[in-house]
């Protein structure tokens, strides 16, 4: 058992240094790369304006549900005045970073990851490298950019349209003045807390693009795998970690921010 601990532990480890260094590589790489403006706002428009129905669908239904139930929370302690301050300080400070970012890696951080998995195993990515082309500016400098630029954008629509459902279920469906409510979130809000929301979601993107573009770069290698069973693979395991990963930096950056 302490052989197989070790082991493990040791696999973590090289893994862990392995991301690290794909990492540095593809932001590193993208100094010099050639034509990389094209394919950024190509990078962008898939993470971020194809994802951009969803973050708003999800963004205002956890606006509507915590406006009711912080509603009818704060009714029995007769402060339902301060629901905005709860709708606003949950969205912004917590809610809306991780999920947001739990959004962007379920629609185009899987699709990125089967996008390069495939790409592997039909080697074209072995054809830029024969032919002159660095895969890591050409396919992995966009992805990682183009998720610092987005996901701070797809973060703050979720926070406003969050605060709107908050608004609907307070000010519209509940008897809270709507005047009070935006009154109130306007206090509860200031640059400290947008600030912490805006590292939240850099940190989130850069890691979990970084876990996506990792899984599906190495799928030949590290699904245990061949054909398209690595590819499925490797785009569940980069969900997953993704997942895992935004929920333990979520505690980390917190935990230095607060």
């Amino acid at each position: 058992m302490l052989s197989t601990l070790g082991q493990s532990t040791l696999r973590i480890v090289a893994e862990s240094g392995d991301l690290a260094r794909f990492t540095a590589r593809g932001f590193t790489s993208a100094i010099g790369s050639r034509r990389l403006g094209r394919r950024l706002v190509r990078a962008v428009y898939e993470q971020g304006v194809r994802c951009l129905p969803v973050i708003l669908i999800v963004g205002l239904f956890t606006g509507l549900v915590l406006g009711l139930q912080g509603y009818h929370t704060l009714t029995g302690f007769g402060s339902a005045a301060l629901l905005g301050p709860l709708v606003a300080n949950s969205l912004v400070r917590e809610l809306a970073p991780v999920l947001a970012a739990l959004m962007l890696v379920g629609q185009a951080g899987s699709a990125l990851t089967a996008e390069l998995g495939i790409q592997r195993n039909s080697e074209q990515i072995d054809a830029l490298e024969t032919m002159g082309i660095d895969p890591y500016g050409f396919l992995i400098a966009p992805r990682l950019i183009a998720a610092l630029l987005v996901y701070p954008i797809m973060t703050g629509f979720f926070s406003l349209i969050g605060l709107v459902g908050g608004w609907l279920s307070g000010s519209v469906l509940l008897p809270l003045p709507g005047s009070v409510y935006w009154a109130s979130v306007d206090q509860a809000i200031d640059l400290g807390d947008i600030g912490q929301s805006v590292v939240k979601s850099l940190v989130f993107g850069a890691l979990t693009m970084a876990l996506c573009c990792y899984n599906g770069f190495n799928a030949h290698r590290r699904s245990g795998a061949t054909g398209a069973r690595a590819v499925s693979a490797s785009t569940t395991r980069a969900v997953v970690f993704s997942s895992i990963g935004v929920l333990a930096a979520d505690y980390l950056v917190t935990s230095l921010l607060v």
